[in-house]
């Protein structure tokens, strides 16, 4: 795949940059697609690719000893990931599985830290995003220990809405994910997440239907946050 056929594909990452920033970097790019529940990799995988997601849901999660699963991200279209085990070789720390019908964009390892080393609009993006998830990391880990199960909901909510730009009365989160799904990404369990949701219903913070969030009220949703 050539610089120009990258570009094609209109990723964040590689936004505004032409293909003469690539000059002189071997563009080794290919695509795969997956099934539903597919794992794409494993944790501790000694894979070191750098995956884009083109279209579909993926989910990066952990399995503990006993089994149980924690959901860590819903990755967004044109989101990437895996540069972790890029960069410093190290095993894959989380495990990605597919929700739906999955395309995505593979890059080696080798191919992408040519590209963070040889063109510095990426590397200071993806530093950037880096320090971001660090930051995220202690929200989360703040939450987890300060936050009741229904501000955690609540909390969880707003940054979906914020991220799909429907932080407003009327806003729709289409697609929404399971009460399980939200219950793994918080760490709490699914009786008391769909409890949670009943209780921001009845203030008139929401309104919830099958794969469907409507916020109603933003200001009730983020009143103790």
């Amino acid at each position: 795949m050539t610089a120009e056929l990258l570009l094609s594909h209109d990723l964040p990452l590689f936004s505004g940059l032409a293909p003469e920033d690539f000059d002189g970097i071997p563009v080794s790019v290919t695509t795969r697609d997956i099934a539903p529940w597919e794992i794409l990799f494993n944790q501790e995988d000694k894979g070191r690719d750098v995956h884009f997601l083109l279209s579909g849901t993926l989910l990066a999660l952990y399995w503990t000893p006993d089994g149980r699963e924690i959901i860590f991200t819903r990755f967004a279209t044109g989101a990437y990931f895996g540069e972790l085990a890029a960069l410093d070789d190290g095993d894959r720390s989380l495990a990605v599985v597919a929700r739906s019908e999955v395309r995505v964009l593979v890059i080696p390892a080798a191919t992408f830290r040519a590209f963070f080393d040889r063109i510095p609009e990426l590397r200071w993006r993806i530093t950037r995003d880096l320090v971001a998830r660090i930051r995220t990391l202690t929200a989360r880990n703040l939450e987890l220990t300060t936050f009741t199960v229904e501000e955690r909901v609540a909390s969880y909510l707003v940054g979906l809405a914020m991220e799909r730009g429907q932080l407003q009365a009327g806003g729709q989160i289409e697609d929404a994910p399971t009460h399980a799904e939200i219950a793994a990404m918080i760490g709490s369990n699914r009786e008391m997440v769909s409890r949670a949701i009943g209780a921001l219903a009845r203030k008139g913070a929401i309104r919830s239907a099958r794969k469907r969030i409507e916020l109603v009220e933003p200001r009730v949703l983020t009143a103790d946050l």
